[in-house]
């Protein structure tokens, strides 16, 4: 009985409480947000209003990589000329990027220099 003896003797020792074992778990969805999901977001903004502000003779590149300039939009389907005669009609949400302005507002800057 000894054993016994000794095991009953040895105090009650508590561990960390639970909101310590819970700490590292909280940190790294912290951490996820901060570095993933927050910028994520940030960019899906981004491109949002990227897309609700283009216009007619936006030079465009698309998310498969066509370049074109947009000839006309409607609410979700732009036409976009790839080349002369050629004319493709593309999901507003599949623009990657604006590449630059039309050919009119290029006239107008050599105009004004």
């Amino acid at each position: 009985m000894p054993g016994l003896a000794y095991a009953q003797s040895s105090g009650a020792t508590s561990g960390p409480g639970p909101l310590v074992g819970m700490m590292p778990i909280v940190l790294m969805f912290v951490i996820l947000y901060f570095l993933l999901i927050r910028p994520q977001q940030k960019r899906a903004r981004e491109h949002e209003s990227m897309v609700e502000n283009l216009k007619r003779n936006d030079e465009i590149v698309t998310t498969g990589g066509l370049h074109g300039r947009i000839q006309n939009l409607a609410e979700k389907i732009i036409t976009v000329e790839i080349a002369p005669n050629v004319r493709v009609r593309v999901e507003r949400a599949q623009v990657a990027s604006v590449a630059g302005g039309g050919r009119d507002n290029q006239k107008d800057e050599k105009e004004k220099a």
